[in-house]
């Protein structure tokens, strides 16, 4: 298992080492002078010249790129180019309001999709797996903003069950300290806790169900897949043959061995939440990476772009090595394909 671990670091470094590579090339692809785009545009000449020195201008690509890492490493990574704030700092509130969602909507297509797929699996040929195929088709189909305009439309607007947009009524002044606005209330001294957490959960709500929608059907599909093949395994049919009931059959049997190809989809689960919290934050108004990246984009706001992509690009990577590691730890055959690789 040590040989698998370190392999994988191994693999995660070679590869944050070149987008690294290819993050500090975007300094020099984007318009204007790259010094300023780092400094803002609001630098005195004084500052232009220390962060000219700072950032390695007065040598050759090579002694800029270490300082680059070294700045990347210290937190220093520069200012917005639309109102000067500092990008390490904005990082640090906007990420975890991502992460949140991200992760809640991830949990709801564990909790949602695979047990679906079971069951369609299950109940093969027959209606409840037409109706269960039919859902994860159409779902998959539906672009994300489509589905986050009229979930907006249908229960926020027509039937007013939960708020259009934000993170929580701004009658309640949870200061943002965390950037995760449940933790921020649990950590806040507001004498209405309750009632401001039942607030944040609503507003959670709807861009969590439409988040959590592309990766629900992806893992409903494959764990139906998945099942259908090791319920014509031999060792099935011998179950049953031994007298064992089918929830005994599906608990010891099939469950286990169909969640192993399911694992290695949850690095591509993961890798579509990633994509899809650009618009969903954006339509919802979520004050996370994902709106800041695109709102970026938009306004050409350069250092900006350049680190967001920067971060999403290594949490995508992240959660790559982090399932291949649970999958080669749970799955002894997993393990030896690491090896024979």
């Amino acid at each position: 298992m040590s040989r698998v671990i370190l392999r994988q670091l191994s693999l995660l470094l070679i590869t944050l080492f070149l987008l690294s590579l290819v993050s500090f090339t975007l300094s020099y692809g984007f318009p204007g002078d790259p010094v300023t785009n780092v400094s803002g545009i609001h630098t005195d000449h004084a500052r232009y010249e220390q962060e000219f020195k700072a950032r390695g201008f007065e040598g050759h690509v090579g002694q800029q790129y270490i300082a680059y890492l070294q700045h990347l490493f210290d937190g220093q990574w520069g200012y917005s180019l639309q109102d000067g704030t500092s990008i390490a700092e904005e990082l640090r509130l906007r990420l975890p309001a991502t992460l949140e969602v991200t992760f809640i909507s991830l949990i709801v297509a564990l909790v949602v999709g695979p047990p679906l797929g079971i069951i369609a699996a299950m109940n093969h040929r027959k209606p409840l797996d037409q109706v269960i195929s039919f859902i994860s088709l159409a779902g998959y189909s539906i672009p994300v903003f489509w589905l986050a305009q009229i979930s907006i439309l249908i229960f926020a607007v027509v039937f007013d069950w939960v708020p259009i947009a934000g993170q929580i009524n701004p009658l309640f002044d949870i200061p943002p300290v965390s950037g995760s606005i449940l933790l921020d209330i649990l950590i806040s001294d507001s004498q209405h806790k309750t009632i401001a957490l039942q607030n944040a959960l609503l507003h959670l709500l709807l861009p969590t169900l439409v988040l959590a929608a592309a990766p629900c059907v992806l893992l409903i599909r494959f764990t139906r897949t998945s099942a259908l093949q090791v319920l014509q395994k031999k060792y099935i049919k011998g179950a049953y043959a031994r007298g064992l009931s089918t929830t005994e059959v599906m608990l010891k049997h099939t469950i286990p061995n169909t969640m192993q190809p399911v694992t290695r989809e949850l690095s591509t689960a993961f890798s579509i939440l990633i994509t899809n919290v650009l618009i969903t934050e954006l339509i919802f108004s979520w004050p996370g990476l994902g709106n800041w990246l695109v709102r970026s984009i938009y306004e050409r706001d350069y250092p900006v772009i350049q680190h967001g992509l920067l971060v999403l690009a290594s949490m995508i990577l992240i959660a790559n090595v982090a399932a291949n590691i649970i999958q080669a730890w749970r799955y002894p055959q997993v393990r030896q394909e690491f090896y024979v690789r």
